[in-house]
This record gives C-alpha cells, structure tokens and sequence, in this order.
C-alpha cells in the first residue's frame, strides 16, 4: 500500500501534469503569434534527483500553491515543476517557434501520463478505504 509520502509524489505529479497541459495548450493557441517562443515544463528530472536524494542529500523546501498559505519547515517539501523556454524549436521565418506535430505528441504523451497518475491515485484511495472498512471482513 502506498503510504502518504507516495500519495503526495502523485500529487506533485499531478500537478506537473496539468501545468505541462496548459503549458502545450498555450503554445498551439499561439502557433500564429509572431514571435512567440514555446515554452516546455522540467519536472520528472527534479523530481527524481529527490527520490534519489542527489539534491544536497537533503530534502527540498516544502511546495506551497498559494503564498497566503503557512509556510511550512524544510522537512519533506516535494520537486516543483518548473516552465521554461523550449530551447530545441526550430523559429520560423516570423519568429514563432511552435511545432504543431511536437505540440500535439507531447500532449498524448501527457494526457496517458496524467490518466495514469489518477488510475494509481483512486487505486491508493480504494486501498485505504479497504483497510478500513477492514479489508473486507
């Protein structure tokens, strides 16, 4: 059974997920605008720099969604997905960097991702419910 630490690396996951889908969104949504510089969400290497405690062998600080919620202490805080440039887009003549067909893979990609994420989540859930209601006695 997965216990609250791995219920919360799901959740922070979930998180990179939705941010990465409105990230992509954004970038087809301005495949015209002259310009425009795609942007691509870093998480999963954060992410497993953490597991892998590479990141000063010490947690790092704690994710809050919203700076009027209470700060919390440097014990157990999770990776925090990260938008940045899309540096390996190829500008085209008007300035614009988005390509339609990478955009729309990514989007896949992330739309299995995300419905896997939440498969695992309600599995966990079902998990505890089972536990106790008193598995099934």
């Amino acid at each position: 059974m997965l216990g609250s630490y791995h219920l919360q690396v799901l959740e922070r996951s979930m998180d990179a997920a939705t941010m990465r889908h409105r990230t992509i969104t954004n970038n087809l949504a301005n495949i015209d605008t002259p310009g425009f510089k795609s942007q691509q969400v870093i998480f999963e290497d954060y992410l497993q720099d953490e597991l892998n405690g590479v990141v000063g062998k010490q947690k790092l600080a704690a994710y809050r969604t919203n700076e009027r919620h209470l700060p919390f202490a440097n014990s157990g805080g999770f990776a925090v997905p990260q938008v940045v440039s899309n540096p390996t887009n190829f500008v085209q003549n008007n300035g614009n960097d988005v390509d339609m067909e990478s955009e729309n893979t990514e989007l896949a990609k992330n739309q299995i991702w995300y419905s896997g994420l939440t498969q695992l989540t309600a599995g966990s859930y079902q998990k505890l419910r089972s536990v106790i209601e008193g598995g099934g006695k």
